[in-house]
């Protein structure tokens, strides 16, 4: 659990944010069409597209985008896309899983194949890394929200398994098949989250020092670039040392 509020954090550091900025809203707006598309347009009768909705507003995409979206799903022209995942090993072994949507399945397999060998990486098959990540729902709160116990108690009464509190926000963790129920519940006693999502959440992790961290977030920076390319996960660990010296590099 620990790894992955640190990997959050160094994922949102310096100089890359207006950049990641643009290409989070185009990510997140072809997930609410492809949402949209393959179930209900409403997103109070489709979960899926609930959620989507949900968290495109917590990272402030305007309302006109995410309506543009939703119709663009309802239109003849909307694209088809495959949603495609990836399993490899970055450098330092660190586990690697990349989740992609994309309208041509070639072109994406060679990008991420050579993204992976030119960054000291390779592709493996589909699930080669897979049994070291369980798939979760993520519900995370600014800690202003409350304290510790307080959100823990709301965490455990709308079903989630366990809340982790640090000084800047609650990350709370459920059943993937839950995460509509218990983001709702939350919201009801919490409020508005500030994020709501399924995520591969490590049950191994691999540590790194600064020269194998700096190598793989490289990597993670080269897969994040790519428009086909929707999350990419590792089982990243490091020493909040190592974490800062990063961050501070």
């Amino acid at each position: 659990m620990a790894g992955h509020s640190k990997w959050a954090n160094i994922q949102h550091r310096k100089g890359r944010q207006d950049k990641l900025r643009s290409k989070l809203f185009s990510k997140l707006a072809k997930e609410i069409t492809v949402a949209a598309k393959m179930g209900d347009p409403d997103p109070d009768k489709n979960p899926r597209l609930r959620l989507a909705v949900k968290e495109a507003k917590s990272s402030s995409v305007p309302k006109d985008v995410i309506d543009r979206a939703i119709k663009k799903s309802q239109g003849g022209d909307a694209e088809n896309y495959d949603e495609i995942r990836y399993e490899g090993y970055g450098p330092g072994g660190v586990a690697v899983i990349v989740e992609a949507m994309t309208d041509n399945r070639n072109r994406t397999a060679s990008t991420v194949r050579s993204t992976f060998s030119k960054n000291g990486g390779n592709l493996g098959e589909t699930g080669s890394v897979g049994f070291m990540f369980d798939r979760k729902g993520q519900v995370i709160y600014p800690a202003s929200v409350g304290d510790a116990d307080t959100v823990m108690m709301a965490a455990i009464e709308a079903g989630a398994e366990d809340c982790e509190s640090t000084d800047e926000n609650h990350v709370i963790i459920c059943a993937d098949t839950d995460l509509n129920e218990v983001s709702t519940a939350l919201e009801a006693a919490l409020g508005e989250s500030e994020s709501t999502k399924l995520i591969w959440q490590p049950n191994m992790q691999t540590d790194l020092d600064l020269d194998g961290l700096t190598k793989l977030m490289k990597l993670v920076d080269a897969l994040e670039d790519d428009d086909d390319i929707q999350t990419v996960t590792t089982n990243l660990d490091a020493s909040d040392e190592v974490m800062e010296a990063f961050a501070n590099g």
